[in-house]
């Protein structure tokens, strides 16, 4: 770890850089993965219980989803986590004739479908009405009956037990209400349909929450704003669950992204449209990480971020990494061949008996 060093006194050069905006002045690779499998307990909740409590300005999420149209037509990080997503179509023998793709990276799901999935019926939808467009004038895939659609995935404008698929890649996290959506997307589905789902986890820019954390302790002393984490892999399984997916799953994979330098990667956070949505900026109670680290990034605060990121992450090659975790869900609408939980209390063989059988001896 490197000594931190002069960091105001890089101020006036970074003034300059944070005025520039970047396009594609990053790489990634793949990091390590783990996979999980099964449930988490709880059970399902009628919509009406859900929490009704309004953290984010959708309002303000669909003009920055617009915004990102003039910045960032292809995003390879984005692009690869929609290509992971797809290539668990690859893995269900069954093919899934209508299919819904909800907003997020809807462009590049819509570019890397391929094919995949055997879909004959998609439905793009998205909370902006350019991103929406800009999905029209870019279908170049005349096999696939697409209609172009704007709605909330908060209130889904999909009838019940209409879709055999539902996709949705980078958009959920921005939800008040996840379990909500998640619910209306397992009602939206026929039986025996797959929901896919790909949000940020809790691991995302933990480098970029340590300076941002030392940044704000120096400028405005004490301890820093508490920077509450994304979702967590079991508690993504617990969404699953709760939502009332049958046979849920879960996996998470790690990308290291390298930029130019720490403004970069904010910029790049800007142009994805990851940047901070609360309703009530400096009074909210809780929010993901992405949107309370911008709330409390003023202009000089990201300026003394950036100085002690470049100082503590700073590569031989002179590039910063920043860590994406990305978890993938999976989960399917109840159906009778589903595999079915044995009932209570009817197993024939007792855990002492295998205890002895297996394990006496130690």
């Amino acid at each position: 770890m490197r000594r931190i060093n002069s960091v105001y006194g890089r101020v006036e050069i970074l003034k300059r850089v944070l005025e520039k905006s970047t396009k594609q002045s990053h790489a990634f690779s793949a990091s390590r993965s783990f996979s999980t499998e099964g449930a988490y307990g709880g059970g399902g909740e009628s919509q009406q219980n859900s929490s009704r409590v309004k953290i984010f300005d959708r309002d303000l999420k669909r003009r920055d989803r617009a915004a990102w149209l003039s910045r960032n037509k292809n995003d390879t990080f984005v692009d690869a986590v929609a290509e992971n997503l797809l290539d668990r179509l690859e893995d269900c023998k069954k093919t899934f004739p209508s299919a819904l793709c909800l907003g997020g990276s809807l462009g590049a799901v819509q570019r890397l479908l391929r094919g995949r999935g055997g879909i004959e019926k998609l439905i793009m939808m998205d909370t902006s009405h350019d991103m929406i467009k800009s999905c029209r004038d870019a279908q170049d895939d005349n096999s696939i009956e697409t209609s172009y659609l704007v709605g909330d995935e908060e209130f889904l404008p999909i009838k019940e037990s209409s879709v055999d698929l539902i996709i949705s890649s980078l958009g959920l996290h921005w939800t008040n209400d996840l379990p909500g959506s998640m619910i209306q997307c397992k009602l939206a589905l026929k039986p025996d349909g797959l929901f896919l789902a790909a949000i940020l986890g809790g691991e995302t820019l933990k480098e970029l929450r340590i300076a941002c954390t030392l940044a704000h302790m120096e400028r405005e002393g004490g301890i820093s704003p508490r920077l509450s984490p994304l979702a967590q892999v079991r508690d993504a399984g617990n969404l699953l669950t709760r939502a009332g997916f049958s046979l849920p799953g879960v996996d998470v994979d790690e990308y290291v992204v390298k930029y130019k330098s720490a403004l970069d990667l904010i910029e790049h956070l800007r142009a994805m449209g990851e940047t901070n949505a609360l309703l009530q900026r400096n009074k909210a109670k809780f929010s993901i990480f992405l949107s309370r680290i911008f709330s409390i990034l003023n202009r000089e605060t990201a300026l003394a971020t950036a100085a002690i990121y470049d100082s503590m992450f700073a590569t031989e090659d002179g590039t910063i990494p920043a860590t994406f975790q990305v978890i993938y869900m999976t989960g399917w609408k109840e159906h009778s061949s589903h595999p079915q939980a044995k009932r209570r209390g009817s197993a024939t063989v007792s855990f002492t008996d295998i205890h002895k059988q297996f394990g006496g001896q130690s």
